[in-house]
């Protein structure tokens, strides 16, 4: 930053989009300033001390951000980065005693096991992959392309079949659209606990047929965790960025984006107040968080823009227990022949039927949470070292959905935290209780209170293919703005949540063609 105040881009937010839309323009040869209200970057994936040790905010596992070239691109390996495999990609388990199933990176291996498992359902597990595949793919490559209506339509011209499946599946349900293939819930809610359910949703909701992708995305790129901790890509970024002669300041609040007038009368950004009333100057700013949760001032804010630009609230459903265990558990059922490390290597999924499923999703509304919660539980101390205690002990991360902001009775006296665990406790051998060492609870009202996120919910782009190729609404899909010079990144823009870094790595180069 020169002497004055100004850079040629100001960032908000160092969450990973953040971070990476800064490491590329700093090495694009920009003057680029990255600013972080928390004390240290990396927002929801990074990894933090806490209950004595080092815990993930969120879950450990990366898979599309490995669908990217950024780790190649930023030089990430010369800054710390290494990926872990996990192989398998994840064991399924129902309140509802089905039988527990393995699903590998390997498609084959998949489904050989479901011929042990549920042989009535594992060609229809091939069937439905092959019919997969094809989107996830162009998925993939449309988040790899310049965010612009002529590259948008160059991908789905050169994929046209895909294109025309991609649009139909997207209008659907995941429910409706799994049931053409499968019969067993034991193969239809696996796929909707990666995707509408991380939604918030059932998947019984028309338009959320593409989040049944899961499956096939985990048979595309290989799913994987960085060695260390969700963190170690974040700092790795971090590291990039500066390396590149970026300047990152932490526990600054942006207050608002400045605009103003140009001459010829159009909107274009002056810089960045932060809170206590120090202004940057810049030409270029970039909102890498929640735009709802950043204020547009100045005589160059249209109204409608400056009212309608952050994405519609809702409340957060998810929470997330950490603790360390002085001995790893051990499942009380097999899952298909995985001895009892291999069992703990990838996230378990534990889910209800549907119908408890739906159900599950009518007590959050109400305030309430069901008898039988969706659970992702991993350790992920046991496939990497690095998070391992001095002691042995280990790292266990379980994360809860369908979990209310407003809980009836409200959070502080709440039971619930300590319910998990012993629902958790019901799966596997006698003596979990005793091994634990300690824990946390993050609640909704705890990742609004330290992440910011208005009542604990974090925004993710939710548009259509059709609204991506049309570039409707602009901010979310092309990253540019009424205002020039400012511009969008982050979970709330195309392609949207989840670990994947696509837009970050794309706003980068629509702020790089503005200078």
């Amino acid at each position: 930053m020169t002497a004055n105040g100004s850079v040629d881009v100001a960032v908000i937010g160092a969450g990973h989009n953040g971070l990476i839309a800064a490491a590329y323009l700093a090495r694009a040869g920009l003057r680029t300033l990255l600013l972080e209200s928390r004390p240290s970057v990396g927002g929801c994936a990074s990894t933090v001390e806490a209950v004595g040790a080092r815990v993930n905010i969120c879950n450990c596992d990366h898979l599309l951000v490995r669908a990217m070239p950024i780790a190649e691109e930023l030089g990430l390996a010369n800054h710390g980065l290494r990926y872990l495999d996990v192989d398998p990609v994840g064991i399924n388990r129902f309140w509802d005693r089905h039988t527990p199933w393995v699903e590998w990176h390997d498609l084959d291996r998949t489904v050989e096991g479901l011929r042990r498992t549920y042989p009535a359902e594992a060609d229809s597990y091939q069937r439905f992959v092959a019919a997969a595949l094809p989107i996830a793919q162009l998925l993939v490559e449309l988040a790899q392309q310049p965010p612009s209506a002529g590259a948008v339509a160059g991908v789905l011209t050169r994929r046209a079949m895909a294109a025309r499946r991609l649009w139909a599946w997207s209008r659907r349900s995941a429910l409706s659209l799994l049931g053409d293939f499968f019969d067993h819930e034991a193969l239809m809610l696996p796929a909707l606990a990666t995707g509408p359910v991380v939604w918030g949703l059932s998947g019984a909701e028309p338009g959320t047929g593409l989040g049944a992708l899961g499956y096939a995305m985990r048979h595309l790129v290989p799913l994987g965790r960085p060695a260390g901790g969700s963190g170690a890509l974040t700092d790795a970024v971090s590291r990039s960025f500066v390396s590149a002669g970026g300047e990152v300041r932490c526990g600054v609040r942006a207050e608002c984006v400045l605009a103003d007038r140009a001459a010829g009368g159009r909107s274009r950004v002056a810089g960045v107040r932060l809170a206590g009333g120090e202004v940057i100057e810049s030409p270029a700013v970039v909102v890498a968080c929640d735009p709802a949760a950043v204020r547009l001032e100045g005589a160059g804010v249209p109204d409608r823009f400056g009212r309608s630009w952050g994405p519609a609230g809702r409340d957060g459903y998810e929470s997330k227990l950490d603790a360390v265990l002085s001995t790893a558990p051990v499942y009380a059922e097999p899952a298909d022949g995985l001895d009892a490390e291999e069992a703990l290597t990838p996230t378990t999924f534990v889910m209800p039927g549907l119908e408890g499923l739906r159900g599950a999703l009518g007590e959050s509304a109400a305030g309430r949470i069901a008898q039988d919660p969706v659970f992702f539980a991993n350790i992920p101390s046991v496939l990497d070292p690095q998070m391992r205690l001095p002691d042995g002990g280990e790292v266990f991360s379980l994360e809860v959905l369908y979990t209310p902001y407003d809980l009836a009775g409200g959070w502080g006296a709440s039971e619930e935290p300590t319910r998990w665990l012993s629902r958790f406790g019901s799966l596997v051998l006698a003596g979990f209780a005793e091994s634990v060492v300690d824990w946390r609870a993050m609640t909704p009202p705890s990742y609004e209170q330290q992440f910011g996120m208005p009542r604990g919910h974090a925004a993710s782009f939710s548009g259509s293919p059709l609204s991506t190729l049309l570039g409707r609404p602009r901010h979310l899909t092309r990253y540019t703005t009424p205002i020039s010079g400012l511009f969008c990144a982050g979970a709330a823009t195309f392609p949207g949540a989840g670990v994947w870094g696509a837009s970050g790595r794309n706003v980068a180069s629509v702020v790089t063609r503005s200078f």
